[in-house]
């Protein structure tokens, strides 16, 4: 069985494991470019907004050049649900500058018609084509409504035990089965492994319908279960991986930290270092 500390020591750690994983990937020992015919996995690692919560959007977009991470899923707090048209061809015109993308927006809760219009509205002037959100049971039905009319994907996160909306995939697919096909999962691995599910199982089982993954690991279960870096706690990513591979996952997996403000650079840099080192490693 590989262990974490095999792929830390594949990946390195931080920054160094993202410069080793990307020199082990395209170079040989004298740095000389190697050819490979290996397929790039269809998936993409990114980051998911609430990472970097505590800071704005310059000071988030220079760690992730500094991290050489390019995609993004957008939070409202970089970009307002009240932007401007002009507010947001200069949002995107920063991720630019970074090459950087925003991959979605959300999750934005909706508790009322008039949030969820405006959550639809939102993602169209942002020009993305996935939604996560969590909108309230009774909802669903006007969410349908409007995933046919902008044509795009609703991702429902799951919660695991904190909140009693959707606590797991099994859940969402009850609620959603009878609906659009574009209305689906955001697949939360820590809080799925917290609620005594399997995140595994699940993405096996409801693959067509997981429109978006957050990367998230965990030290326990239940509601004492903490969340942790990538590849420090219980959560099976290496595993999690090749069935992505196996199942050829398109969508983001976004890297999901509640680090405090000071030290969530190098929680982030730590995470994406190690789990791009097991995405080379499980080739």
């Amino acid at each position: 069985m590989t262990t974490r500390r095999e792929f830390v020591k594949k990946a390195g750690k931080g920054l160094l494991a993202v410069s080793t994983a990307s020199a082990l990937c395209n170079n040989d020992l004298f740095g000389n470019t190697l050819t490979t015919d290996r397929q790039d996995d269809l998936f993409k690692i990114s980051f998911a907004g609430y990472t970097f919560r505590d800071f704005d959007l310059d000071a988030t977009l220079e760690m992730m050049q500094k991290i050489d991470a390019h995609d993004l899923c957008i939070k409202d707090f970089h970009l307002p649900l009240t932007s401007t048209n002009e507010e947001i061809a200069a949002f995107h015109a920063k991720l630019a500058a970074k090459n950087v993308t925003g991959c979605g927006v959300g999750p934005i809760y909706m508790r009322t018609e008039a949030e969820i219009d405006r959550a639809f509205e939102y993602i169209r002037r942002a020009g993305v084509k996935l939604l996560v959100g969590v909108p309230n049971y009774e909802l669903l039905p006007y969410v349908d409504q409007k995933v046919k009319e902008y044509n795009v994907n609703y991702a429902i996160h799951t919660h695991g035990p904190d909140v009693p909306l959707y606590p797991d995939s099994d859940d969402v697919i009850k609620n959603v089965k009878d609906l659009d096909p574009r209305i689906g999962i955001c697949l939360d691995i820590a809080h799925t492994i917290r609620y005594g599910a399997d995140p595994i199982r699940d993405l096996e089982k409801y693959h067509e319908r997981i429109f978006d993954i957050h990367l998230t690991d965990t030290y326990g279960t239940g509601k004492e279960g903490k969340l942790c870096e990538l590849g420090r706690g219980i959560a099976n990513l290496p595993v999690f991986v090749r069935t992505l591979r196996k199942l050829k996952y398109s969508g983001s997996c976004n890297i999901e930290l509640t680090a405090s403000k000071e030290n969530c650079f190098t929680s982030a840099a730590e995470s994406f270092g190690y789990i791009k080192g097991v995405v080379d490693a499980t080739r």
